[in-house]
């Protein structure tokens, strides 16, 4: 991966070196010199008597510094908190449904604080980003929600599902949660999104990470064509989503969902492909509704705004995607306002955010100016 690195070695030797340092000058005050240049040897009495004395005195010191310092001083530190792995019986155990005009929204939420929203990809929902919530629920509220039309959202019935409709389902959400401005991480359609909402909502964001999505330039991308064909004649599902879900092994082949989006396809596991596609196959109509709504240009003259932001936004790309190319980052970061630059990752592919969660959670901390301190560990 490029990007920047690492200085740890240079710290450590550095470290060394003072250490080193600092034995040669205990050794050169254990020899001091006396009269005529020479290094005289003390009687061992002596240097234990002198030795005596002085961690006498030094105790005293130190017995009257410590007691100067407040209870607390003495206290232990308390043990890193450590995250619980969040699998899909896990997720599926915390989700709760906000009630909306627009539906009821299922989410998933870890943290507290200021609140972070992550949003996912076609066609998958917020179990995409349960590595990312893992890692990152010690620095902030992150929330996971599903989109209208995806997941396990129960969406109002004739309720649009078009992204402009999203921005105001995730605009009504925060206020229903009592959050006034977030940091946004998407990804996919999800960054097309996620775009608007700047757009539309430029005081409530705080900062944006975005891996792989629509650009104005490219919007949608020409992969999506014979998706949204499909959806056109009602075929889209039956054609592609119910065969994957029944078998996972065509799932993971080169011409299913793992194969097509995934940088190892085994990381699109039974389990997840059960989460993602089982709520679609059962829904039909929202899920053609929802690949219909990405048929024309969403993003269509966007740039002004993006370019007018000053927000922080930080660019993951996966360089060996098929769908969205290398370009679309060059984009994007030439053109808003306050671009951090481009990680380009090698080889992957669309969904990495859910293979690589370590790497979207330092992007992340780093973005957001919190140190790694070790909370995000996974117990």
């Amino acid at each position: 991966m490029r990007d920047e690195t690492s200085r740890s070695q240079c710290g450590q030797q550095a470290l060394s070196g003072a250490k080193s340092s600092e034995a040669g000058l205990a050794s050169a005050r254990c020899r001091q010199p006396i009269a005529g240049g020479t290094v005289a040897q003390l009687p061992k009495t002596t240097i234990q008597r002198r030795r005596f004395l002085g961690w006498a005195a030094g105790a005293a010191a130190a017995g009257a510094a410590f007691s100067l310092l407040p209870p607390m001083a003495f206290a232990a530190k308390p043990p890193v908190r450590r995250a619980e792995r969040l699998d899909a019986a896990a997720f599926n155990a915390v989700r709760k449904f906000v009630p909306t005009r627009f539906g009821r929204i299922a989410l998933v939420e870890r943290g507290t604080g200021k609140a972070a929203l992550f949003l996912h990809g076609f066609p998958l929902n917020g179990f995409q980003w349960r590595g990312a919530l893992e890692r990152l629920s010690a620095y902030r509220r992150c929330i996971a929600p599903d989109f209208l039309g995806l997941g396990y959202t129960e969406v109002r019935e004739g309720q649009s599902v078009a992204p402009t409709d999203q921005v105001d389902m995730l605009s009504t959400l925060l206020d229903t949660l009592s959050i006034d401005d977030v940091d946004l991480v998407a990804n996919d359609s999800g960054g097309a999104v996620a775009q608007l909402f700047l757009a539309r909502h430029p005081r409530r964001v705080r900062s944006l990470l975005l891996s792989n999505c629509d650009t104005e330039m490219d919007c949608p991308p020409s992969a999506m064509k014979p998706v949204i064909a499909m959806a056109h004649d009602g075929q889209f599902v039956k054609q592609w989503l119910a065969p994957w879900l029944a078998d996972g092994q065509l799932a993971r082949s080169p011409q299913g969902l793992g194969g097509m989006t995934f940088t190892n396809p085994e990381n699109l596991t039974d389990e997840a492909i059960e989460m993602y596609l089982g709520p679609l196959v059962r829904d039909p109509a929202h899920t053609h509704a929802y690949a219909l709504a990405l048929e024309n240009n969403v993003l269509a003259g966007i740039a002004p705004a993006l370019r007018r932001s000053r927000i922080p936004v930080r660019i993951a790309w996966g360089a060996g995607d098929t769908i969205f190319s290398p370009e679309d980052a060059s984009y994007l970061a030439r053109t808003l306002g306050n671009s951090r630059g481009v990680h380009y990752v090698p080889k992957a592919k669309l969904f990495f955010p859910e293979e690589f969660p370590d790497l979207i959670a330092a992007e992340a901390r780093r973005l957001w100016g919190v140190a790694d301190d070790g909370a995000g560990a996974i117990a």
